[in-house]
């Protein structure tokens, strides 16, 4: 049997905009997909790379990129002039980036994220359940157990860093048929713990600190997304670990290791575990699940 293939999108042709006087806006797609994602991975990649004087900061988007630019060095419309350069000089079947296949352990079903679902019961589309119950039957599984089996079989790409600092918007690297789908809570909780677990859209998350949200929780992580302090050894270069094209691969935990790893953390001393290597955006489409195989096993 042949493997299962992703199609690559079509792309409409960029629209270009200006963000005030110090911003340019690029919209590559209006839906999110890994085509649009990745052009945007590639171009704003490209645009770091190449240094380009009067750029102050570069974010890529799921289906977009921004930057934001010192108007008194570059003109909005010289860069737009650029950035259509860039973009046309970029062919997804023949590119290639550096990133990094990172081992996420999470403990699933959680006291912490539970208490807080169970607190939130009357925002919920369901409730008498819990948020991995009604994900569950929402995608067609007969239990919780079959859905995290899906939720944990396949990595998920880092599109996005954003909503608050440190979030990674992560989409899970499998075809179309594949892909589970959750509402968000009809109503926003107001508490959601740090480091907990959620899924929203097709979207998984992990909060880098306690504050609102929306998304189904399913479990917590003890590992830092953000460590402003920059005490943590992961962390010397930036108070945000994931960066957008990097590949989270989520790992069912129990208590024990969950908590052996918490004091490692709370001592400093925790170095997450990962492995350096090149994405390839053509044999991810030709054979998404032979590839994620070979992506993970570095780490497993």
């Amino acid at each position: 049997m042949a493997p299962e293939q992703i199609t690559p999108a079509a792309l409409p042709d960029p629209r270009y905009e200006y963000g005030a006087d110090d911003f340019v806006f690029v919209e590559l797609a209006e839906a999110m997909s890994f085509t649009a994602n990745f052009k945007a991975m590639a171009i704003t990649q490209q645009v770091a790379a190449q240094e380009i004087e009067g750029v102050v900061e570069n974010c890529p988007g799921n289906a977009s990129y921004m930057l934001r630019i010192d108007p008194e060095v570059i003109h909005p419309d010289d860069l737009i002039a650029r950035l259509k350069t860039i973009e046309s000089e970029i062919d997804l079947e023949e590119y290639e980036w550096e990133t990094r296949v990172i081992d996420v352990p999470v403990l699933f079903e959680d006291p912490w994220t539970h208490e807080t679902l169970m607190e939130f019961r009357d925002r919920h589309q369901d409730p008498d359940g819990t948020d991995l119950e009604y994900s569950a039957q929402l995608n067609g599984f007969d239990s919780v157990d079959a859905f995290l089996e899906a939720f944990v079989g396949a990595p998920h790409m880092v599109t996005m860093v954003g909503f608050v600092p440190g979030l990674p918007w992560c989409f899970q690297m499998v075809p179309r048929s594949e892909q589970l789908e959750v509402p968000k809570y009809v109503e926003p909780r107001t508490d959601t713990p740090s480091r907990a677990v959620g899924f929203g859209g097709a979207f998984s998350v992990i909060y880098p600190v306690q504050g609102a949200g929306g998304y189904q929780l399913y479990g917590r992580t003890p590992v830092e997304v953000l460590d402003v302090d920059q005490e943590l050894p992961d962390f010397t270069e930036s108070i945000v670990f994931p960066n957008p094209g990097d590949i989270l691969n989520y790992r069912a935990i129990d208590r024990a290791e969950y908590d052996a790893i918490r004091e490692e953390v709370e001592a400093g001393t925790y170095e997450y575990t990962y492995e350096r290597v090149e994405f390839s955006p053509d044999e991810f489409f030709a054979d998404p699940h032979a590839y994620n195989d070979r992506l993970v096993e570095g780490i497993q």
